[in-house]
């Protein structure tokens, strides 16, 4: 059984930062990709940011180019999502997701196959 576990959500200021981790773990597992989405209050899930193991591809939400980066080790299935110039749009529950396979898109939140149970972000104006 594979596990995600998502960290470092919280409440900041506008203008200011925060760091989302998150790692994926169990038996022999191995991702191909890994991704962050984000839910506010009755909107859908929407992707954020990936990354993609096998050439370090990297992308993002047009909301989010330029504010946020995402970095990880392959090796150890982590992932993190440096968020910089918070806006009270980011507001979110923040879910960190695992792909078991290569070749998918990195956008579509149904291609991910493992979801962490998310964490929340609040930016006050």
């Amino acid at each position: 059984q594979v596990q995600v576990v998502e960290s470092g959500g919280g409440l900041v200021q506008a203008g200011g930062s925060l760091r989302l981790s998150c790692a994926a773990s169990g038996r022999s597992f191995r991702s191909y990709a890994m991704g962050w989405f984000r839910q506010a209050p009755g909107k859908e899930r929407e992707f954020v940011a990936a990354v993609r193991w096998s050439d370090i591809t990297t992308i993002y939400a047009d909301s989010v180019k330029g504010r946020f980066t995402i970095s990880g080790d392959n090796a150890k299935n982590t992932v993190a999502l440096q968020m910089n110039s918070l806006e009270p749009e980011d507001s979110a529950v923040y879910y960190c997701a695992a792909q078991n396979w290569y070749g998918r898109s990195l956008v579509e939140r149904s291609r991910y196959d493992y979801w962490g149970q998310g964490t929340q972000v609040t930016v006050s104006s």
